[in-house]
């Protein structure tokens, strides 16, 4: 088993940094393409009760949210955000690190290099 966990999205140049922090680091990684395998509902609310980070800064505030009308109120609580995430992986914050039961949100990337030593 993996030390760490990085949910990654290949397009996302801050995901990349994180996963070649780790591979600099030595540390034995499970990259995982969240895209191609996505999260299920449980497996999202369990990642919000390891994240040091609210569970509304997981979701992507960006140009397809806003295409979806959606109101960033509606998605503060893990349930309304791990709905939200399973019917739209593409909205999820990344990368995600976990390691153990911790986890953190990669933004901005400085954050990656303390969470990954």
């Amino acid at each position: 088993m993996s030390e760490l966990t990085i949910l990654h999205h290949t397009g996302c140049s801050t995901s990349r940094h994180a996963v070649a922090e780790a591979a600099s680091a030595d540390v034995e990684v499970d990259v995982v393409q969240y895209l191609k395998t996505p999260l299920d509902r449980a497996t999202l609310i369990d990642l919000m009760g390891k994240l040091e980070d609210e569970p509304a800064d997981l979701v992507r505030q960006d140009s397809f949210f806003k295409g979806l009308d959606l109101d960033p109120a509606d998605f503060v609580t893990p349930d309304a955000v791990a709905d939200l995430l399973v019917e739209h992986p593409r909205l999820m914050q990344r990368p995600v690190l976990v390691r153990g039961d911790r986890a953190i949100i990669g933004r901005p990337k400085d954050r990656v290099a303390g969470f990954i030593a």
